[in-house]
């Protein structure tokens, strides 16, 4: 969610003029985290795609941060009545619409990458062509998380991320994180040029690890970024030693990095020291790790990261821009 929320600052400081060097004519293109994809009841689910659109076509839950606004739940309450799991996950009947035509579309012979087109038509068209969203890959991929489990003989079980996030509300401790056939998938076709041929490319503040980690993680897509002439900026998502939202803490734990604002950014790294950002950006109130980032060779500013309403997260979009451009003068 934090990406879409700030994807929608961003269109409208652009659409407003708040963002240096841009106009509403600007090109934005999305690449999504395809690796929170979950097959249910038959139907092919992708929340962090759903979640970008729906968003951004004005359709989401204000109020849960995904689904669709207006949700009942009928198909839910049946299933559950006929005692068929997972009743854990829900899909709500207007959202169900979306997983039925996605997967026939998929059944049908279709890639990932054309049934995205296809879906956006109806929500992002007021946009035209000036916004594309792409999945990471067409190649399946999914996150799974070890957990502790004292019945099991190895002391610990994996289970589908979406099943530890929202069954399990990550209140266990994630041992390791594991992304089945991400070393085997490619990049989704116009991702490698997006990053090739942009002006900026953006980190949004969403999870380093199961939402920026896992597209960085596609083969190709990380040497992509570092290697384009682009200027790459970075927003972090911990604010004050602490995850606006979601279960960042829980991700960082379980590959060793310490959840700051610093810590994040020198786990994305400097592009002259072998990572991937010009630029990084922390909240003002983080702003006593600004050193520590400028010795690992990254330009910083501390600034205010909330995105209260979609002026404040424009300006967030403004500072990102300037920093970026402004590391290259330095």
């Amino acid at each position: 969610m934090g990406g879409a929320r700030f994807l929608q600052g961003l269109l409208h400081g652009l659409a407003t003029g708040q963002v240096p060097g841009g106009s509403e004519a600007t090109e934005v293109t999305v690449v999504a985290n395809t690796a929170d994809d979950i097959w249910v009841h038959g139907l092919k689910v992708c929340p962090d795609l759903d979640t970008v659109m729906y968003t951004l076509g004005d359709g989401i839950d204000p109020g849960r941060g995904w689904g669709r606004r207006d949700e009942t739940w009928s198909v839910k309450t049946e299933l559950a009545a006929y005692g068929v799991e997972p009743t854990w996950f829900g899909l709500g009947d207007r959202d169900v619409a979306t997983h039925l035509v996605r997967t026939q579309m998929l059944a049908a012979g279709y890639p990932l990458s054309d049934v995205t087109t296809a879906l956006c038509r109806r929500w992002l068209e007021p946009l035209g062509a000036r916004l594309r969203l792409l999945p990471m890959t067409d190649d399946r991929v999914e996150t799974h998380v070890a957990i502790a489990d004292a019945d099991a003989p190895s002391g610990r079980r994996v289970v589908h991320f979406q099943e530890y996030w929202v069954r399990l509300r990550a209140e266990v401790p994630a041992e390791t994180v594991v992304v089945v056939g991400l070393d085997q998938a490619a990049p989704g076709p116009g991702v490698l040029d997006a990053v090739a041929g942009a002006d900026l490319v953006v980190l949004p503040p969403s999870n380093p690890v199961v939402s920026v980690g896992t597209i960085l993680g596609v083969p190709g897509v990380r040497d992509a970024v570092a290697r384009t002439d682009a200027r790459v900026v970075g927003l972090s998502p911990i604010v004050g030693d602490a995850p606006v939202r979601g279960m960042a803490r829980q991700m960082l734990d379980s590959i060793g990095v310490a959840v700051t604002a610093g810590a994040v950014g020198r786990h994305y790294g400097a592009r002259g020291h072998g990572g991937v950002l010009d630029a990084w950006l922390l909240d003002e109130r983080d702003a006593a790790q600004l050193a520590e980032l400028e010795a690992a060779g990254l330009h910083a500013r501390a600034v205010p990261l909330m995105m209260t309403d979609h002026d404040a997260t424009a300006r967030m979009a403004a500072v990102a821009v300037e920093a970026a451009f402004a590391g290259q003068a330095s």
